[in-house]
């Protein structure tokens, strides 16, 4: 079995004490600091709590079909960019694997899976769901900014077979704006009916006028949501 790949990180510590954590995964062609960045330029006073640790990962560069093979900070491949073709699952699965050696650390500094927090945009936002409903499913959330699953995904499939089993799911939270090229606002729509169908709690916000980007009202929601999912922790 390959070594599992050690990803560049950066991270926005808490102002005090380290009680739960978020991984926000980037997009395809960015980097965990230009994401990590384009927050902070959007949203005031930036994406930073007194408890949670925020954590920007980096994906390696690999050859992204989509871009004619040429080389990309991408979690995973694809063989096109539509939600009607097979997904590339073995880059998928690799990735998930360094993923969950993200979260692994976390939960090696004393975080509970279940005040862990993964998400991200566009490519970041499929990669979190993948990590989500197929690997992780007992984190506090997931939530896919800009995002869509092929119609196929094994995501889904993962979703429904674990909600036939009585087993908890985490809630997801989406943001899609609904003048979006690249990311066709029905495809995110799609995603969401289809894990709803498949078991699991959806929030599906569409955002008039706004294309492949993020915004500073969605990062607000976003914000609020991951508060109430991972509040300050009580005293022991």
């Amino acid at each position: 079995m390959a070594a599992v790949r050690r990803l560049q990180l950066c991270a926005v510590s808490p102002a005090g004490t380290h009680s739960a954590s978020v991984i926000f995964l980037h997009g395809s062609g960015d980097t965990g600091q230009g994401l990590r960045s384009w927050v902070r330029d959007i949203l005031t006073p930036d994406l930073a709590f007194s408890h949670i640790r925020v954590i920007y990962p980096t994906a390696p560069v690999r050859p992204y079909t989509p871009m004619r093979g040429a080389l990309s900070t991408v979690w995973f491949d694809r063989y096109k960019i539509s939600r009607d073709c097979p997904e590339h699952l073995e880059s998928i699965d690799t990735m998930c694997s360094s993923l969950g050696a993200v979260i692994q650390e976390e939960v090696k500094a004393g975080i509970p899976t279940h005040r862990i927090i993964i998400g991200g945009f566009s490519m970041g936002g499929a990669m979190a769901l993948h990590l989500a409903c197929r690997y992780h499913p007992d984190v506090a959330g997931v939530f896919a900014l800009s995002s869509f699953l092929n119609k196929d995904s094994a995501a889904f499939q993962a979703t429904e077979d674990r909600f036939h089993r009585g087993l908890p799911l985490p809630e997801l939270f989406q943001c899609h704006g609904s003048t979006d090229e690249l990311v066709l606002p029905a495809w995110g729509e799609e995603t969401s009916a289809l894990l709803r169908k498949a078991g699991m709690s959806t929030l599906f916000y569409s955002f008039p006028g706004l294309s492949h980007q993020l915004s500073p009202p969605g990062m607000e929601m976003l914000r609020s949501w991951i508060l109430q999912k991972l509040p300050p922790a009580g005293p022991s």
